[in-house]
């Protein structure tokens, strides 16, 4: 068969491949150049960015698990000016399609960033972060409120135009209630999901592993949580793009989150033990397309055969 088409559009922005940078794991970009040119992704959503540099949690703030990880970095970041000094310009230059993720303590904060970013131009896109588990304030108030995520999505659709998408919690006591706020907001599409949280412990120090006691868990522990969110979320808002995320290792992990109901997805844990991880699933997304004749990925999309 001829070359599988690749492309997909989520919320109005098209990619050329559906493989994405989670938030977090890839830095602002070129962290890993040399092993993963950014530009040969669908695209990237970078680290977390707050108006202001952020110093993060105290050490230790990574803690290896069964099948996984779990961290506690505490959002920091080098802040919107100096992403939009030093790190945007080359990656505007490179041709890369950014989304660049967005928190705050209050919802102001959340607008200041995004506002800073329409000013220097290049940005494709956002992506609110609405549920990381390991920080003191924000973030997981708005995401486990829907009254105050609709509020605060609808005060940042307002400050732009461009695709902007919500990442939802999987901590959330309400998952489904959580998606349709963000979509009532007006979120072009939702990530799902962040990090599960959790603990690890050391039985000779009889201490927990994380400064912070708790993280954020991820790698392919989570995978079967995230499958079944996406594909619930899918069922429950079916207009609604969704860009799934949580596990993913492989082009048939990918297949698996496409065929739940995701129109992209992201990668991240993955890249801390193999950097051009995303490569290699983007490589073995074609090769399954081409080995089961499909021409084009957005068809996987919902294409979940129910028993």
């Amino acid at each position: 068969m001829t070359t599988p088409d690749l492309t997909v559009t989520v919320g109005g922005l098209t990619l050329a491949n559906p493989v994405l940078a989670a938030s977090g794991t890839f830095g602002y970009g070129l962290d890993l150049d040399d092993l993963c040119p950014p530009e040969r992704l669908g695209g990237i959503v970078t680290k977390g960015l707050s108006p202001e540099p952020r110093a993060g949690a105290p050490m230790p703030r990574i803690a290896e698990t069964a099948c996984g990880m779990l961290n506690a970095i505490g959002l920091e970041n080098i802040g919107v000016e100096a992403f939009c000094r030093e790190k945007l310009p080359v990656l505007r230059e490179r041709g890369v399609t950014v989304i660049v993720n967005v928190f705050g303590a209050s919802s102001g904060q959340y607008r200041d960033v995004i506002e800073r970013c329409e000013a220097a131009g290049g940005i494709a896109g956002y992506e609110l972060n609405v549920s990381c588990p390991n920080v003191s304030s924000g973030g997981m108030e708005f995401g486990h409120d829907p009254a105050l995520l609709e509020e605060l999505t609808r005060l940042c659709r307002d400050a732009t135009v461009k695709p902007l998408w919500v990442k939802l919690s999987p901590n959330a006591p309400d998952l489904i209630a959580t998606a349709q706020a963000a979509a009532a907001g007006g979120a072009d599409a939702l990530s799902l999901i962040n990090t599960l949280r959790g603990m690890a412990i050391d039985p000779y120090r009889r201490r927990p592993e994380l400064a912070r006691t708790f993280g954020g868990l991820s790698g392919p522990a989570v995978m079967p949580v995230a499958l079944r969110m996406v594909y619930e979320v899918h069922r429950a808002l079916p207009g609604v793009p969704l860009v799934g995320l949580g596990g993913i290792e492989t082009g048939l992990d990918a297949v698996r989150f496409m065929l739940a109901g995701a129109s992209a997805v992201q990668v991240g844990t993955a890249t801390f033990r193999r950097p051009d991880a995303m490569l290699r699933i983007i490589e073995e997304l074609e090769a399954y397309c081409r080995e089961t004749k499909t021409s084009r990925v957005a068809s996987l999309t919902g294409a979940l055969e129910e028993i």
